[in-house]
This record gives C-alpha cells, sequence and structure tokens, in this order.
C-alpha cells in the first residue's frame, strides 16, 4: 500500500498534515512529494520537506493519491501535467483518488467526477455537477471533502477506504465521534 500526497506552492497545511499523520498511524505508506521542489510553502507560509519531487514518481508505484486543497495550491495542482497525469492514471485503474476543499474542482475539470458523487468548499459548489452536502462523501474510488475542518474524517475514510477494523480503531484513539 502506497499512496501519494502531491504538495504544491500554496496547499492548505491543516488538509495535507492532517491526513499525512493519520495515514502514517494506519501504517499506510505515504510519499509526500513537492510539485515545484523539494520544499514546499503552504498558504501559511508553513515549510515542508517533501519525500520526493513529482519527476521521481511512477503512476504504477501507487494505490492512490490524496490532493489537499489551499489557495493557490490546488490551482497549482491543477495546472501542472504531471499531476494531471498521475490522477488520472490512477483513477483509469480504479485506485484511491482522494481531493479535499477546492481540489474536487480538479477531478470535475478533467473528467474523474462524471456520474460520481462529490462534495467540496462550499463557497465552489456550482464547480461540482454532482455536488452534495456533506462533510466527506465516498463514491467508488473517489473520496472528497469540505475543508480544513473536515480533515481528520476525510483522513479516516481513506483508511477505511483500505482497512475497515483499523478505522474503527484510529477513530478511537484519535478521540473522534
Amino acid at each position: 500500500m502506497r499512496l501519494i500526497v502531491p504538495l504544491a506552492e500554496g496547499f492548505e497545511e491543516i488538509e495535507a498534515i492532517a491526513v499525512i499523520d493519520i495515514l502514517r498511524r494506519a501504517n499506510i505508506k505515504v510519499d509526500v512529494v513537492g510539485v515545484e521542489d523539494e520544499v514546499v510553502a503552504g498558504r501559511n507560509g508553513i515549510k515542508v520537506l517533501c519525500d520526493k519531487i513529482i519527476t521521481d514518481v511512477k503512476p504504477e508505484d501507487y494505490d492512490g493519491i490524496i490532493l489537499p486543497g489551499g489557495n493557490p495550491g490546488y490551482k497549482n495542482l491543477e495546472n501542472n501535467q504531471q499531476v494531471i497525469n498521475i490522477i488520472k492514471s490512477l483513477n483509469s485503474r480504479g485506485k484511491l483518488v482522494a481531493a479535499i476543499c477546492a481540489s474536487p474542482t480538479i477531478l470535475e475539470k478533467i473528467g474523474i467526477l462524471e456520474d460520481k458523487k462529490a462534495t467540496c468548499y462550499p463557497t465552489m459548489k456550482d464547480k461540482i455537477k454532482n455536488f452534495v452536502n456533506e462533510r466527506v462523501v465516498v463514491d467508488k474510488n473517489i473520496i472528497t471533502s469540505q475543508g480544513p475542518g473536515t480533515a481528520i474524517e476525510f483522513a479516516l475514510e481513506i483508511v477505511r477506504f483500505f482497512n475497515p477494523p483499523l478505522y474503527e480503531q484510529l477513530k478511537k484513539e484519535l478521540l473522534v465521534g
């Protein structure tokens, strides 16, 4: 099990770090990948040292991708052709494609959400054809979520996607509802 979390300048720190932390607690291998560089600054100026850069990534090595939001982070992900190619490759093989906040709009734009329910940051709901006003939405291999305040639930749903019993255990350990 190996997942990729691409980070682009301006990413939302809570959405990236909370997800990475929870997935690693679940013993899921997570590669944090810089889209522009090895050190990436979030929208609030927090700098993250990535495990690798996007040019070192082969989609066939991964079981899924998680796209954090944040502005301009999501735009920088959307404008990177390597990120788009990885998303399309993983989705075509039925692998996990997860996005939070503004990033589900990337999935809509590239056709991944056709005939799928999804959510996103509420002010962007008009950009998602089959928008559902829920904190986290799971539709087959696609998991979407609304924003920073839903990051832990989002991460736990990713854990549940791969390991349902561990989902319950982590939920208790993290004191989540």
